[in-house]
C-alpha cells in the first residue's frame, strides 16, 4: 500500500498535482489516486495529458483474498498473511495460483484473463487487480 507522508508536492510550472486522498480515523492519508495534469502547451508536440496511478485496494478487500487464498492453500488460521505475502512463498504452485484465481472470482462475481491472472503473485496483486475489475464492472 502506498501512502503519502510529505504535506507538500513542488512540480515545474507546467505540472499541477491532484491528490485524492482516503483520510483515516487516525490522521493519516491512504493515496488512492495520482492525478497530473498539464496546464500549459510547453511541449508543443504533447498534446493536453493525464498520468493515473491507482494503488491501495480497500482493506476489507485484502482481508478477502487473504480469507481464500488460506482456504485453497489450507493454512492454519494462525498462518499471517499481508498485502506483500507471495503465493508462491506459501507453498502455492501454479495450479494452485489458478484455484485462489478461481475463488477470487466466484467470491467477486468478477471474470480474470488468463494474462491477467498470470500476473498475480501476492495478495496486493490480487486485490489491486479485484478492485479494477470491480470498478470496470459497476462503472
Amino acid at each position: 500500500m502506498a501512502t503519502v507522508s510529505a504535506t507538500s508536492v513542488n512540480f515545474g510550472a507546467s505540472l499541477k498535482p491532484c491528490f485524492n486522498n482516503n483520510r483515516k480515523t487516525d490522521g493519516t492519508s491512504a493515496l488512492k489516486m495520482v492525478r497530473v495534469v498539464w496546464t500549459k502547451n510547453v511541449y508543443p508536440s504533447l498534446k493536453t495529458s493525464r498520468f493515473n496511478v491507482c494503488c491501495a485496494a480497500k482493506p476489507e478487500t485484502v482481508q478477502k483474498v487473504c480469507e481464500i487464498v488460506k482456504k485453497q492453500l489450507a493454512l492454519s488460521d494462525e498462518t499471517e498473511l499481508t498485502p506483500e505475502s507471495k503465493f508462491a512463498a506459501l507453498g502455492a504452485d501454479s495450479l494452485d495460483t489458478v484455484e485462489i484465481v478461481m475463488g477470487l472470482e466466484e467470491e467477486f462475481d468478477i471474470s480474470v484473463e488468463e494474462e491477467s491472472s498470470q500476473n498475480i503473485t501476492t495478495v496486493q496483486e490480487a486485490a489491486d487487480l479485484i478492485e479494477k475489475l470491480v470498478q470496470k464492472k459497476e462503472g
